[in-house]
């Protein structure tokens, strides 16, 4: 094999590859602009029913199917239920929870926590911990 024929071989490879990697842009760039609708539509989904939530009177509200259909506010206050004297750190509760344990998460449950406190249904017995009030 001669440095010619060793040259047109190197650049069919890299004609080659370089289609490749466009293939697979172009591939990114489409799945990336259908993940931003995907997830833009899930957030409509979560607002139309945190809004249909809010103006249904409890006495019309159906029970979820299973728990995983569930909306978090209903899988915490399932939890607390079900664990009425017991005191849970908000990392305790994500693992109960199966949920994600990352830092901006579990933020985001003491958040929901701290609302849960103000309307009454759990009490906070010290810091970073919470019970179903009794």
């Amino acid at each position: 094999m001669n440095v010619s024929e060793l040259l047109r071989l190197l650049q069919t490879e890299n004609d080659e590859t370089t289609a490749r990697a466009d293939n697979l842009r172009e591939q990114i760039e489409r799945l990336t602009t259908d993940l931003a609708e995907t997830e833009a539509r899930l957030a409509e989904l979560a607002a139309t029913r945190k809004v249909i939530d809010g103006l249904t009177p409890p006495s019309q509200a159906t029970a979820p199917a299973d728990t995983a259909t569930a909306t978090i506010y209903q899988r915490i206050a399932t939890t607390f239920n079900e664990h009425p004297g017991k005191v849970f750190r908000v990392r305790d509760l994500h693992e109960h929870l199966g949920l994600p344990t990352d830092e901006p998460s579990i933020n985001v449950t003491r958040s929901r926590l701290g609302r849960l406190v103000r309307q009454g249904l759990l009490t906070q017995p010290g810091r970073g911990r919470y019970q179903k009030r009794t």
